[in-house]
């Protein structure tokens, strides 16, 4: 008869807690462990099945089986119960084992005298480490609270797995699992080598002090620790290397904007009078917020969750007294960042100089994470399915950024092959540095103006640094996305002045202001939210409607580039009358500056960004109506493609160098050759080699791209045949497509002419 084991479970758990409390030897751990289970479920066996780096459960501790079987059983995944467990990754309860169809009889062990089977997989993160079992001669079906007692002290021998204290146990060249070598396929986010070691990116805070005494002293805590968190931010954003890169600006000053709403602080200060912690406020405020969020696929509400994911982990931090300096302190030289998802600013909490890589399960070329990490000119593979479950803390790990690969416990074969290709690359920035002054010509004596892309002062530097021909695209709303009001007109006319006197002789093209999608302003609030904003009340269509913000702003530039020429474009044009109606509005301003004498440009040239697929069917009329044209490849791309950027379900599904693509590209290229109208491009394609050469190939006489991205293209420019390259993407380009590879005949194309990518 069985004795009513209903509390069984907490009193199983108490003792595993007083076991790994006591200083026991590795074996003698397990042994007594094995025993208490069998004890606690009254099992005449309980058994312990450990997975090797070989594939191979082995039989690690057992009460009831052949002592001399341990360390000798063994069973490959998939073989027998216990193998089946290890392959599924799920629980065996069963009545009769052996008519089970994968039941195998191991002789060594004496398990055939017993008929009732209970098997749980020792899982850690979703990753199978070993087996559990316990058994009995009876026919019996195993309850419901001994299959989860079984679980939860399946976790408990888990983290003695994970945290190497079985290590001691294997025999020499047989390494548990943990140590194998494993490699992942995922994108690449942004380039470069990474060779270090694995840290886990875990900010999660479980909350256990959920219900306060005294709500005003809670208040108090909060309040302190909001400032707290916002002087951290702000000493975060004024760090020199932060203040050196501009591309990511805007994202971590519209971060830091988020520290300071107020409708979410209210909504903690209200939970906390409500009789919560400010810890369990914190941790419901953001509960009730991803709740409401998490159907919503639009990427900007789906960045801004991110942002306030963080900023909550952020504070809970501070109130729990765990700043950033603790992560400081335990960070490896060499630390990879190994992710499931990050905010924008967490990654600024590692001290640059220790990062060496970053690796994510989820996000996207264009999230903020991603911004900020290239930026910061860290490499990093994305969409890196399991990566995290499949990591321990201070793993070998090496990041493949150009080709979005991952390397796990590398063997020493891949780990010297990489580290001798960052040697490799090392020596290409010091050519790519020697290249600064040299012309931008092709081999075959084909100029190219190489751009830069710039947002904000601390962009400017890079100008000459870079050795670009200068600002094919200077973002002028990043000014306002950093400010917390509109910038005044007198603001925006000095930052474009000293815009325009960095830049000296080298030309800059200011876009008007670029809002609305996911680019949103705090203090400026649309009629009603849009269920598309891609698609939506942006851009031109905004400033047009809103016709004081944009001469405001034509204003500013038209004062500060007095005695100089201008270069103003504008955003999302859809049709032709909206450049009508622009010209009309910078023809008054101009007259109005006249009339009071102001110094004005030597020359205005005007604009337009072809990034709505409408234009195709107005190219001629477009060349005829403007000086010049810039084609924005991520957002022209995206909407020719009917394929969100943002949706990562889609970021690798269609390629930019696809024969349809191409083509318009081509037909924007050949009408502004036709009009004699200069055509830029500026967006992702212009900063990637391979798609730079398809550019060059395709007519494009200017391009535009991060001020990273300029050695790399230029090195590849002067080693390119472009009338030969011309002829090839002419010839493949005219005829029916028929699924070519143009990513693999250009790469083709780069091999034979020895042009390096």
């Amino acid at each position: 008869m069985m004795r009513d084991i209903g509390g069984g479970p907490r009193v199983l758990l108490r003792r595993l807690r007083e076991l790994m409390a006591e200083p026991l030897e590795p074996q003698e751990r397990l042994d007594r462990i094995v025993r208490e289970i069998a004890s606690n479920m009254v099992a005449e066996v309980c058994s312990l099945y450990v997975l090797r780096a070989d594939s191979v459960l082995e039989l690690y501790a057992t009460e009831g089986l052949n002592p001399s079987a341990v360390h000798r059983a063994q069973l490959q995944i998939g073989q027998g119960l216990v193998g089946t467990i290890a392959a599924s990754a799920r629980a065996l309860n069963l009545t009769d084992a052996q008519k089970h169809p994968a039941f195998a009889y191991l002789p060594e062990t004496g398990e055939e005298i017993y008929n009732s089977f209970l098997g749980v997989p020792v899982l850690r993160a979703g990753r199978t480490l070993g087996v559990l079992t316990v058994q009995n001669r009876t026919k019996r079906n195993y309850r419901e609270d001994e299959l989860e007692a079984l679980e939860t002290t399946a976790m408990v021998i888990a983290e003695m797995i994970a945290t190497g204290d079985l290590a001691r146990l294997s025999r020499p060249g047989l390494d548990l699992d943990l140590s194998r070598p494993m490699s992942f396929t995922g994108l690449a986010f942004n380039e470069g080598i990474g060779l270090g070691h694995v840290v886990l990116h875990e900010p999660r805070i479980v909350v256990t002090n959920l219900f306060n005494e005294d709500s005003e002293e809670e208040v108090r805590r909060l309040e302190s620790a909001l400032g707290s968190l916002r002087l951290s931010i702000d000493d975060m954003l004024s760090r020199r290397d932060v203040a050196s890169e501009g591309e990511h600006r805007a994202v971590l000053e519209a971060y830091r904007m988020f520290a300071h709403d107020q409708g979410w602080v209210r909504r903690i200060e209200e939970a906390v009078r409500n009789g919560l912690t400010a810890e369990a406020a914190v941790e419901k405020v953001q509960s009730d917020m991803r709740a409401r969020m998490m159907h919503m696929t639009d990427p900007y509400m789906r960045e801004r969750m991110s942002d306030f994911d963080d900023l909550a982990n952020r504070l809970l931090r501070q109130l729990m007294g765990r700043g950033p300096e603790a992560i400081a302190e335990s960070l490896p030289k060499d630390a990879i960042i190994v992710a499931r998802s990050m905010g924008a600013a967490e990654l600024l909490d590692y001290p640059r100089e220790r990062l060496r890589g970053l690796v994510l399960e989820d996000g996207a070329i264009t999230s903020h994470i991603v911004i900020v990490a290239r930026a910061m000119a860290i490499p990093v593979a994305g969409q890196v399915t399991g990566a995290v479950s499949m990591s321990e803390n201070g793993d070998a790990i090496i990041v493949d950024g150009d080709a979005g690969r991952v390397h796990l416990r590398p063997q020493a074969d891949v780990e010297g092959a990489y580290a001798e290709k960052v040697r490799f690359r090392a020596k290409r920035q010091e050519l790519y540095r020697e290249l600064r002054g040299r012309p931008s010509v092709t081999r075959d004596g084909v100029a190219v103006d190489l751009m830069m892309n710039a947002g904000l002062a601390v962009d400017l530097p890079q100008l000459a640094e870079s050795g670009a021909a200068g600002i094919g695209l200077y973002r002028t709303e990043l000014q306002f996305m950093v400010a917390a009001t509109f910038p005044r007109a007198e603001q925006q006319e000095e930052l474009y002045r000293h815009v325009l006197d960095v830049a000296r002789d080298k030309p800059v093209t200011f876009r008007t202001i670029d809002i609305g999608g996911d680019k949103v302003l705090p203090y400026f609030k649309s009629a009603k939210p849009e269920e598309n904003p891609a698609l939506g009340w942006r851009a031109i269509r905004l400033t047009l409607d809103r016709p004081a913000l944009l001469r405001t702003q034509i204003r500013a530039l038209l004062k500060a580039a007095g005695g100089r020429e201008l270069r103003v474009m504008f955003p999302m044009v859809t049709e032709i009358g909206e450049i009508r109606q622009a010209r009309e509005l910078i023809d008054r301003e101009v007259r109005h500056l006249s009339r009071f004498a102001h110094h004005l440009p030597t020359s205005l040239k005007l604009g337009a960004m072809l990034e709505v697929p409408s234009l195709m069917w107005q190219l001629d009329e477009l060349m005829q109506a403007v000086d010049f044209v810039s084609v924005g490849s991520n957002d022209l791309f995206q909407f020719v493609m009917a394929a969100d950027r943002g949706n990562t379900l889609l970021s690798d599904r269609f390629d930019p160098l696809s024969v349809p693509f191409l083509r318009v590209l081509r037909q924007i290229a050949d009408a502004g050759k036709r009009a004699g109208t200069p055509v830029t491009l500026c967006g992702e394609l212009a900063g990637r080699t391979i798609s730079a050469m398809a550019l060059i190939g395709l007519g494009y006489r200017s391009i535009s791209m991060s001020p990273a991205a300029i050695g790399p293209v230029k090195a590849m420019l002067c080693e390119l045949p472009a009338g030969e390259l011309a002829a090839m993407l002419d010839a493949l380009l005219g005829k029916p497509d028929g699924g070519t590879d143009m990513r693999g005949l250009l790469d083709e194309f780069a091999r034979k002419h020895d042009i390096p990518l």
